[in-house]
Formats: C-alpha cells, structure tokens, sequence
C-alpha cells in the first residue's frame, strides 16, 4: 500500500508542475499579445490622427479632388460579400416573382375552368323545369284543368320532383300574367287552358253553326 501512495504522489506532483508550468505560459502569451494589441492601436490611432490632419490640410489647400480621389482608392477596402450578396439576392426575388405569377396564373385558369365547368353545367342538365312541365301538361289537356289536377298529375308523372298544389298554383298565375295560360272560374273552382288550346275551342261553336 505505500509503494502505491508514493506512486500516487509522484504521479500528481508532475501533473501540478505541468498545469502550472502551463498556466505561466498562459499568462505570459496573454501578456505578449496584450502588448501586441495595445501597440497596433497606438499606431492605429497615430494614423487616424495624421490622416485627420492631411485632410484638414487638403481642404484648407482647396484640393477636393484627391479627397475624392483617396475616397475611390478606399471602396475596394469594402468586403466583397457586402457586394456580392445582393447580386446573388436579385434572381431570387426573380425567381419568386416568376414562381408567384405561376401560381397566379394557374389560379387564375383553375378559376376559369371552375367557372366555365360551372356555366356549362346547367346547359348538360336536361331536367325540365316546373314551368315547362305545367305548359306541357295543360297542351296535351282538350279540357280546362285546376291547379289541384295539374299537381296530381305532375306528382304521378314525376314522383321524384315533389310537386305542390300551391307551387302550381302560383306556376299558373305566372302563366296568366304572362298571357301564356287562360284562366276561367265556374263557381268557386278555377281552371286553366293554354292560350294554344283555347283558341280552337272559340272556334268550335262556329264550326258547329256552319255544320248546323
């Protein structure tokens, strides 16, 4: 056991002289390029005072030209990425720009179609409307109709339609109004003809009088 604790010891003697062998070099780098720093800053700013006072000189002499002069000579010190970046920004805006007017213009067709699909919609549905079911019927009738058996038999001819009396009803009125319909009242009843129905039926007594 003490052959292992001296061998433990000496063990960490050498790590503290080396740990502390290095943090003196440490502190002595610190120190040498600390003085490096303070150095070029005193230089630095013995040149910015001298340039300072040139400057003053140049302009007190009236020459403004190589003013302008030492300021073009300066622009290249600028880093070339400040220059570059917004060269390299500018076909990426393009490219979005192009990307959105893409996208702009295929809304816009996919609208166009959806409309027109739309539009065309109602022209492929060959579903008769009420009306012209109503006109329908009341042309192949030889006899005036009520809005009552018209609806029934709208409603027996076309069960899915779901025909109502008072629909009808207000059908024919549209009709009448329309001078498309004859509307003829015998009691309390109201019955209807189509304006293609009743003229024969006017000309009949006539025809009876000349057979007569």
């Amino acid at each position: 056991m003490s052959e292992i604790q001296v061998h433990t010891t000496g063990l960490a003697s050498q790590y503290i002289a080396q740990v502390t062998g290095d943090l003196e070099r440490n502190v002595k780098e610190q120190e040498r390029i600390g003085g490096e720093i303070e150095a070029l800053q005193e230089q630095l700013g013995a040149l910015q005072h001298d340039h300072s006072v040139l400057v003053s000189i140049q302009e007190a002499l009236g020459g403004a030209s190589p003013a302008g002069e030492a300021d073009t000579t300066a622009t290249p010190t600028v880093p070339p990425q400040a220059t570059t970046e917004p060269r390299q920004r500018k076909p990426k805006k393009a490219a979005a720009t192009s990307a959105k007017a893409t996208t702009s213009k295929k809304s816009a067709s996919k609208a166009s179609s959806a409309k027109a699909s739309s539009a065309k919609t109602p022209k492929t549905d060959t579903k008769p409307t009420l009306v012209n079911l109503i006109r329908g019927h009341l042309e192949q009738q030889s006899e005036p109709r009520s809005a009552a058996e018209i609806s029934a038999a709208l409603t027996q001819a076309h069960p899915d339609r779901g025909v109502k009396t008072t629909v009808v009803r207000t059908t024919l009125e549209g009709l009448v109004a329309k001078s498309q319909a004859h509307r003829t009242k015998q009691g309390s009843s109201v019955f209807y003809t189509t304006t293609t129905a009743s003229e024969p039926a006017a000309t009949d007594p006539q025809q009876e009088a000349v057979a007569g």
